[in-house]
């Protein structure tokens, strides 16, 4: 969510039990404005907390004028000091499914393969590297599955120029109450990949500048997502059970809209079980 607004964004999500200390949130107003000014990003959003055994990473993300390029993660401890995160890869991504259990809160702390998955770890030792990862490589992993699986965006809220490059929708003054309480009206804000296996004749009722994201309604398991209205009735809020903490909040016929995470960073595993 954005972090100009970002006391009122945490207020429209409070309903879920979801939020900061005033302590925590006094030292995000004054930290992030510097962030933005010290990295120079276009935009800054506060993306979540994860909350470890010892203590909780406080995750933000420095966008450029590109809304979809690869954005900038950072991470703190006590909501002043940022540390910047290095882009995720398909290794840790990899190795990251295989570690279970909750986060200790320490960066350093190291997870050892061999305990976890003896495979993993013999590939490891194959190829000269050491069996073990880093709670950090971790945390980068974890915080790029959630925005894969779970980011999302309402429909209309960003456009696709001609050159590829994604852009806010100026135009955009939010969804109808109607439209607002439907699944479909809200896209994943990442790489599409349903998108591609539309038949031509799917793509032909689908605008190519604003439909070029993923729709929730087609999301694997049916029913990972709850939708409720709040604050009598003038939110509506989405939260998701794959990926529990993940809040998401949009005010219809309004430009206010965005999504936080508070949770351990666990994915829940036994949904299909639950539904």
């Amino acid at each position: 969510m954005e972090a100009q607004s970002l006391a009122a964004a945490l207020a429209l999500v409070a309903g879920g039990g979801a939020g900061l200390s005033p302590e925590r949130g006094a030292a995000l107003a004054a930290s992030l404005p510097l962030l933005q000014r010290d990295y120079r990003f276009e935009r800054v959003w506060f993306w979540g907390c994860i909350q470890g055994v010892r203590r909780a990473y406080y995750i933000a993300e420095g966008l450029g004028p590109d809304r979809a390029a690869p954005r900038s993660r950072l991470y703190s401890l006590n909501c002043l000091d940022w540390s910047l995160l290095t882009p995720a890869t398909k290794e840790m991504l990899a190795l990251a499914e295989q570690v279970k259990g909750r986060f200790q809160g320490d960066p350093s702390f190291e997870y050892s393969l061999a305990e976890i998955n003896a495979e993993a770890s013999a590939r490891l030792v194959a190829s000269g590297k050491e069996p073990v990862m880093k709670e950090e490589a971790r945390l980068i992993a974890t915080i790029e599955q959630i925005d894969r699986a779970v980011g999302i965006v309402p429909r209309g809220a960003f456009v696709k120029t001609p050159l590829g490059s994604v852009h806010e929708n100026r135009l955009f003054e939010g969804l109808s109450l109607v439209e607002a309480k439907k699944l479909s009206s809200y896209f994943h804000f990442t790489n599409p990949v349903n998108l591609k296996n539309k038949t031509l004749l799917e793509k032909a009722d689908l605008d190519p500048s604003t439909d070029f994201l993923d729709s929730l309604e087609h999301d694997i398991p049916r029913g990972s997502w709850s939708i409720q209205l709040e604050k009598g009735g003038t939110v509506v809020v989405l939260r998701s059970l794959l990926w529990l903490g993940l809040t998401f909040y949009h005010v219809p016929m309004t430009k206010q809209f965005g999504y936080v995470y508070f949770g351990t960073g666990e994915k829940n595993l036994d949904l299909p079980f639950m539904l």
